[in-house]
């Protein structure tokens, strides 16, 4: 078993037992479990892959995929009822506590970041972080881009 198999087993395992526990408590009666994606992740393994169907399918569980920009959009939907699960960068979830959605965290997956990446024009004469001293920045507020630029 190589070391991705092994990582993607793990995944599979800890996301299966995480969205177990959301499906036994959303939406008991249709059986659904609605999952906020964006398109980066553990969670994109699962859906691409089918694992997590497959695995909720015994118990009498559908599984309903959305995908988000963002996860301040996606923690939004958390919010207010829409979706059952999701996955977000860092700090996504300290904005949407500090606004006082009633969160609960139940898994962690360390950072990545080398996944994470300030683009400019070839030709752009930006070539350092510190080329940006004095630049405006834009980024959507409350992403993991907000915390990386930080």
């Amino acid at each position: 078993m190589n070391a991705f198999t092994r990582y993607l087993a793990k995944i599979t395992l800890a996301g299966s037992i995480a969205l177990s526990m959301a499906a036994a408590a959303a939406h008991a009666d249709d059986k659904v479990v609605r999952i906020g994606l964006q398109k980066y992740g553990t969670l994109i393994l699962l859906k691409t892959k089918g694992l997590l169907e497959e695995k909720l399918k015994p118990q009498g569980y559908t599984v309903e995929w959305t995908e988000f920009p963002a996860g301040p959009q996606l923690l939004e939907a958390l919010n207010v009822g829409s979706i059952d699960f999701g996955t977000t960068g860092e700090a996504p979830p300290i904005f949407a506590q500090a606004a006082g959605a009633p969160l609960v965290y139940v898994g962690y997956e360390p950072p990545a970041p080398e996944a994470e990446a300030i683009l400019v024009p070839q030709d752009s004469p930006l070539k350092t972080l510190a080329d940006l001293k004095g630049k405006k920045v834009a980024l959507n507020k409350g992403s993991n881009v907000h915390y990386l630029l930080v």
